[in-house]
């Protein structure tokens, strides 16, 4: 399970497990990790982890959040980036170090339409991702799951959600992830200041199981999620 490794002038503070799928950071006590420095905002920035990936999004803070020294609003973070927030340095762990090769995800992005990108162009964010630290392979849905297209110039068109992570929205406006776990398909919401609909219902911050013929409206573009059984 991914980590994180608060320190200041180096000296380190306190070390967390990303054990939630969304985790705050600001001045506020309500935050999961809360700084009480006037540098930071009251609601900073937040950390979304699925599976060994964590997405970091800063919430308009006033001194902004940096990694490896660069602003910036959206990151997908990696083993070892540290943000920074201040004089505070926030240090990224992943349990596991061997990377998964890149077709272990998949990538589609919209606008007024649905196009398939390549992550590797930059054209839609789509989070690299691991194994499992365990030896022994965790088992797939017995039921592929299937997205189907309802609305825009690419209605009509089925997506297999094969990978184990699939990445749908449209990058700065709404996106969410579809993940692939052994007890089936479930969305979480990443970007985006509104949620996605599932069923005429806006997501909450924690993941949603995602059951047959569920209607997900994401950027203005509606699907259908089903399932199909898969062969033994």
């Amino acid at each position: 399970m991914p980590r994180l490794i608060l320190s200041m002038d180096g000296l380190v503070l306190k070390e967390m497990v990303l054990e939630k799928e969304r985790t705050t950071i600001g001045r506020k006590p309500h935050n999961d990790i809360q700084i009480d420095n006037l540098a930071i905002s009251g609601e900073h920035a937040a950390i979304v982890t699925i599976l060994n990936d964590a997405f970091l999004e800063d919430l308009n803070s006033t001194n902004g959040t940096y990694v490896n020294g660069q602003p910036v609003k959206k990151h997908v973070l990696q083993n070892n980036d540290v943000v920074e927030l201040g004089k505070y340095r926030l240090k990224f762990f992943t349990d596991s170090t061997v990377a998964a090769p890149m077709d272990m995800t998949d990538s589609v992005a919209f606008a007024t339409d649905l196009t398939r990108t390549d992550a590797s162009r930059g054209a839609a964010p789509a989070p690299a991702t691991e194994p499992p630290p365990s030896a022994a392979p965790q088992p797939a849905p017995a039921a592929m799951g299937m997205i189907q297209i309802l609305s825009g110039s690419h209605a009509g068109r089925t997506l297999e959600l094969s990978k184990s992570l699939t990445t749908l929205g449209k990058p700065g406006l709404q996106v969410a992830v579809i993940t692939r776990r052994p007890h089936g398909y479930f969305i979480t919401h990443v970007e985006g200041a509104s949620f996605p609909v599932v069923n005429g219902r806006a997501l909450d911050p924690q993941a949603q199981r995602l059951n047959d013929h569920d209607i997900i409206e994401i950027a203005g573009v509606k699907m259908e999620f089903f399932s199909q059984p898969t062969e033994r």
